[in-house]
This record gives structure tokens, sequence and C-alpha cells, in this order.
């Protein structure tokens, strides 16, 4: 009967061993940190930004990374963002980079494989205006991560020209002295999140080839020491700006490189670099997500009976946790109001949409929904939600209203994320805000309706597909729409036929073999599967939701120690791997098969 016609008791032992599973990956009082992969480009900027350092501690780093770089290398001569990964020409630029660190006879046939397959990308001899030509066509108008790689070639000596920094486009950081309110309307050339760079790398640029207009190059010069000191404010205690590697070590090389080494802004970002390598000595793409976890986690084991294995005491750490996460001042970074909670409980945090919405749910799944205290963390964080909702009725991550780079639009994945938590709160609200809340359902509502593909799936932001033609990830973006789609009580006919549209493209885009890919002719992996099978287990019974869910039963492994596939996107479409997906996509999955099928249709085989 397995893999394709699970019965009623191999659903209800799966199911238990999921549970026990994600319930143990937990520190004491329910927090999961999870474990990012560790990332050849995180490793690669972090070796050239201890380099550029240049203290005799850091030495030992350098070359242990260099050590691990090398071991990861692909056959092809290239490096992915993981070690499950493909190679891609900006990670392979920026491992090339970091071996211009080493010596010695191997270090240079590291560099000669890398070489070809830059030679092979760029289709004629490697050089330094070829190369800069390259990326910057590459990435188009964003500079968020063109420039910083660039700038990285520049400081390691790999734009081999006679005038490098010619090559490096001079990002204009003398506008981050303008007030935050004003970010919006000036077109930066950079994502919200990326004005550390925009400083750092500024100042570098303007350090090695300052502009030949008179009065532009004299206000720089008079605003580095104003914007050093802004810097510093953005900066988060222990150093580590969004707790992510490479933004911390394109900061820390760019200002060691423009003569500012000894600046505490750098020396902090140092230290975090120094923490944050592991003992292989690989660096992870960012340090943990540990809220964004927790509460997906909370959220899977919310039904049925996944929460009542959770004792009391733990229960109600978790929740006291939660609480203490959420931002309760005017955050520095974002100038983001109170409310909202980031994807970690460390200090680099800032506060985003798809956290906030996770938190949200987590919440109503703990409990009680009538403690004052959670309640008024609720409405907060409701109201911050709403704060973000854009003309379009659209959620973006972090900021309302930047609306011309990608990862500051409105997106379907969080936008339905945060349709669920207002959904599921809005009964719980006092009557003078409910009004607000359900404006903002209905437009979200409508911004869902127009983001559907023609035919029936919607794209999400933070999640793709390595292995689909243009690495998106329909499968992702439809499941996590439709389960918003699915909360809406008695839902109008235009969201029906929504959800009908979005139920077939699913159903249609499974393997032969029952799982689910990032989309159609994708490699199914324990994480899609799990999505898809969570979005059909909402509506009516279907071949494909049985079927799938005797391909996930009998694939996961014994141990429970699930491969994790590299589906999650970090910024600039930066690949990463998280090991806790698997179990926690399995376990909400089949929670909810268990919770909305009738389970002796599963012993019939799943027929309609």
């Amino acid at each position: 009967m397995m893999p394709n016609h699970p019965t009623h008791n191999e659903l209800d032992m799966a199911l238990s061993r999921l549970q026990t599973a994600l319930l143990a990956q937990a520190e004491p009082g329910f927090w999961v940190r999870g474990r990012l992969s560790s990332s050849a480009l995180s490793t690669a900027v972090a070796v050239c930004a201890l380099n550029q350092l240049a203290e005799q501690a850091d030495l030992p780093l350098v070359q242990s990374g260099l050590d691990w770089l090398c071991l990861h290398q692909n056959s092809d001569g290239g490096w992915g963002d993981t070690p499950q990964s493909p190679s891609n020409p900006s990670t392979t630029l920026l491992a090339w980079c970091a071996l211009a660190a080493g010596k010695g006879a191997a270090i240079t046939e590291f560099e000669r494989r890398a070489e070809q397959y830059l030679n092979a990308w760029l289709h004629t001899p490697l050089n330094g205006p070829t190369l800069a030509r390259a990326i910057l066509q590459a990435y188009g108008s964003d500079r968020t991560f063109s420039v910083p790689i660039l700038t990285c070639c520049a400081i390691m000596g790999r734009l081999q020209a006679d005038q490098p920094w010619r090559h490096v486009p001079q990002l204009p950081f003398e506008l981050a002295a303008l007030p935050h309110r004003f970010y919006r309307w000036i077109r930066l050339p950079v994502v919200s999140y990326a004005l550390p760079a925009l400083i750092a790398i500024g100042l570098v640029r303007h350090h090695h080839r300052p502009t030949w207009n008179l009065p532009l190059r004299r206000l720089r010069d008079c605003l580095a020491p104003r914007l050093l000191v802004h810097l510093a404010k953005l900066q988060p205690s222990n150093g580590g700006f969004l707790e992510a590697a490479p933004l911390t070590a394109f900061v820390a090389m760019s200002l060691a490189a423009a003569g500012f080494s000894k600046a505490p802004v750098t020396t902090q970002a140092h230290a975090f670099l120094r923490s944050n390598r592991r003992t292989d000595g690989s660096w992870p793409i960012d340090t943990n997500l540990a809220t964004w976890l927790t509460t997906l986690s909370i959220q899977a084991l919310a039904h049925p009976n996944g929460l009542d294995a959770l004792p009391e005491p733990r229960r109600n750490d978790a929740r006291s946790r939660l609480l203490q996460c959420q931002f309760k001042t005017v955050h520095p970074f974002t100038q983001a109001e109170p409310g909202g909670w980031g994807w970690t409980d460390l200090p680099g945090a800032v506060p985003d949409a798809d956290d906030t919405a996770g938190a949200l749910l987590a919440l109503a799944a703990l409990g009680p929904l009538d403690d004052p205290e959670v309640l008024s963390a609720a409405r907060n964080g409701m109201a911050w939600l709403i704060g973000l909702q854009n003309r379009d009725g659209g959620i973006p991550t972090f900021c309302r209203g930047w609306g011309r780079l990608p990862f500051d639009r409105s997106c379907p994945d969080l936008t339905a994320h945060a349709l669920r938590a207002w959904i599921r709160w809005q009964p719980h609200q006092p009557h003078d805000f409910q009004p607000q809340v359900l404006r903002a359902i209905e437009d979200a509502v409508a911004s869902l309706l127009k983001a559907q593909a023609p035919n029936g799936y919607w794209l999400p932001l933070w999640f793709g597909c390595q292995s689909t033609s243009d690495q998106t990830n329909p499968t992702y973006g439809t499941a996590r729409v439709l389960l918003a789609l699915h909360a809406i009580p008695d839902p109008p006919p235009a969201v029906t036929h929504a959800i009908q549209r979005g139920r077939a493209w699913l159903q249609a885009a499974q393997c032969p073999d029952g799982a689910w890919g990032g989309g159609p002719g994708a490699e199914g992996t324990i994480e899609e599967t799990a999505l898809a099978i969570s979005a059909l287990a909402r509506g009516p019974v279907c071949p494909e939701l049985s079927k799938g869910i005797g391909w996930l039963i009998h694939n996961l492994p014994d141990p429970l120690a699930p491969e994790p596939a590299a589906i999650g996107l970090y910024f600039s479409k930066l690949w990463y791997s998280e090991q806790a997906y698997p179990l926690i996509f399995a376990t909400e999955a089949l929670a909810a098969v268990s919770a909305t099928i009738a389970k002796d249709h599963l012993d019939q085989g799943g027929s309609d």
C-alpha cells in the first residue's frame, strides 16, 4: 500500500514521531535555534575582511576559512551558496577574491580552476573591466550586491587594471545623512536594509577615487566623520549588522581599506566576525533564525494534540520569550515603529512582516487569548503590520513605500501570512480597532487576488528553488497563500475561485512519484511536499493529497534528521538551507491532514 496510499495508523505513527522529534530539538523552555547551512559566500567575504584587518590573531581564522573553501569547491571550479548548491558567478568571484589571501601551490591550483569557471562565464579572458561590466549587468539598477562584490575585488587586488577603483561605481553615501523619512523619495540605489553597506562602501570608494566635482568631494569629506557616527548608531551591540556575516564583513573590510580600521564600528564588526565563525572554519549566512523557527514550530504543533505534549512551564516560557522579543521602541536601523518582531532574539534582528505575523499566530496558539499582556502585544503587532501595508494592499518586508527594488515590494507570501494573523486575532480585539483590521484584511485579499498568476500560482519573495528555470518557488508561494485564503470566513466567490485555481495548479505540479518540488518538473523535497500537503489538506480530499502523504511518510528518514534542501533565499538571492525546515514543515503537513481529513478516507486510497 505504501508509499502512495497511507493508512490511518501509518499517518498517526508518522505524526507522533515528527512531533516528538520537533519537541526534542528545542532548547529547554521551547526555543528552536536550528542550524543554517555553512555558506561559501559568507566564508569568502569574512576571510577577505579578516585579511584586510591584518591582525596576527586572525591568521589561523583566514587559513581555516580558505581550507573550508578549497574543500567545498565544485567540480566545475566554482562555488554555490551552500555546499549542495550549483556554482554561481557571484559566489565564485568572492571565493576567488578570498583565495588571494592564501599562499602556495595548492591555493594556486584552486585559483586556476576558479578562473577557468569565471572565463567560461564571461566568454572572454578574465580582466577587470569585463568583470565589472558583467557584474553590473547581472544585477541591473540594484546596486545592493553588485557594488560590494566589485569593492571586494578591488580591495583584494582582483580588478586587474591600473586604476581598479575606476570600475567600482560610487555609492551616494552622503544621502545617508538625510533624515530617514526622505529615503523612500530619493531613490537610493540599494534596498532599505543595506544602509551600512551604502555608507562603508561609499566611503572606501571616495577614499580611493574621489570625484572630480570639487563641491561634492568637499561635502563627502565633511560628512565622513558624521556618517561613521551614524553607522555606529545603526550597529547592534554585538557588532553584527542584521546578524549577517556578509554585510558585516563588507562593512569591516571597506572601513579598514578606507583608513578606519581602528574606528569603534570596525572593531565591533571585527569581533562579530571572529565570534560567528564555526569550528570547521566556515561562516553561515546569518547567525540563526530562532524566533522564526520557534513560531513556525509552535504553529506546526498547534494541532492535533501536539502542544498537549508541551508542559505548561515550557509553553509559558515560549510565550514569555516571544513577548520579550517584540520591539518596544523605534528601531534605529529602519526607524520602524514599536510592535514588530524580527527573525532572531539576537541584537542584530530587525522587525519584519513575516516574523511579526508568525509571532502573532504562535501567541494565538499558545494562548490564553484573554491574557491582557498577550492581547496588548497582539494589538501592537497587528497595528504594526497595518502600518506596513502598502497602498496596493500588499505587505513588504521591512519598510512601507520603498517599492522600486525587489526586497522592498509587496509580496504574496508576506501578505498571506499577515492576513492569517489578522483573521486569527480580529475577533479578540477591541471594537474601536475592528474596522481598521477589517479594512486591512479586505485590502490584503484584493492584493492577493491581483497577484495570482494567470495559471493559478503565486510567487513568494523569500523562498526559491534552485532547479526551476527561473529559480522561483511557486509551490511555496501558492501553498502559503492558500492557507490564508482558506482561513477567510464565508469567502466571497472571487476568493473561492482563486482557491480553486491555486489548488488546481498545485495538483498539476505534483511529481509522478507523489512529491512536490519548487515548481513543475523540479525534483521533489520534503519541505515543498509538506507545504503542498498543508495547503491541500484544508480543502476537499483529492488523490494528489493522498499520494503526497504517502511519499512524505515513506521518505522520512529514521532517525528523523532529514537532509534540508536549499529552498531559503536570503538577501540578493543568496541561497541557504535550514536543518529545522524539513521537520517543521512535515509536522505541520501531517498535523493538518490529521485535523481536517476523515482518516478512513486515507484507508480507501484517497479516491474522490
